[in-house]
């Protein structure tokens, strides 16, 4: 199984729920986790040590050489289970390869801890909430996980 991450470089990002901000990161990266059903711990502990040595971050050289670690960088993550929609068949995207939030909630939760044990700066969307997601691309960089 594989979960699924799209990494984002930004300025800035925050999430809001129901109009009040809830949380925010100046520079950094706006992580969207989406935990594919049957999905294990493995796989969460997996993805935190991939996010976080991935070298992303451009060096005095301009190449993409450091990693989040390297630089300490803040994370946004939130969770956004419509990153499995499968469009393969019709026009509407089914979700049946997204895991039900009793699997996937805990799986989230792991992966923060283990981002914030790694020694990076976590802020968290709210899990299972209608969402207001702000953010401004930086360079901009976006890459797509599956792990």
């Amino acid at each position: 199984q594989l979960m699924r991450a799209v990494i984002q470089k930004v300025s800035r990002s925050a999430v809001s729920v129901a109009g009040k901000e809830i949380s925010r990161i100046e520079a950094g990266f706006l992580v969207l986790v989406a935990v594919k059903a049957g999905d294990g711990k493995e796989q969460a502990h997996k993805l935190a040590e991939k996010i976080s040595k991935l070298r992303i971050i451009v060096d005095e050289k301009e190449k993409m050489n450091l990693s989040l670690l390297d630089k300490k960088e803040s994370v946004m993550l939130v969770s956004q289970f419509t990153l499995y929609g499968d469009t393969s068949r019709g026009n509407r995207p089914s979700f049946i390869d997204s895991a039900r939030p009793e699997q996937a909630r805990p799986l989230f939760e792991i992966l923060a801890a283990d981002l914030r044990a790694l020694g990076l700066s976590v802020a968290l969307g709210a899990f299972g909430e209608h969402m207001a997601i702000e953010l401004i691309n930086d360079e901009p960089t976006t890459i797509i996980l599956d792990v």
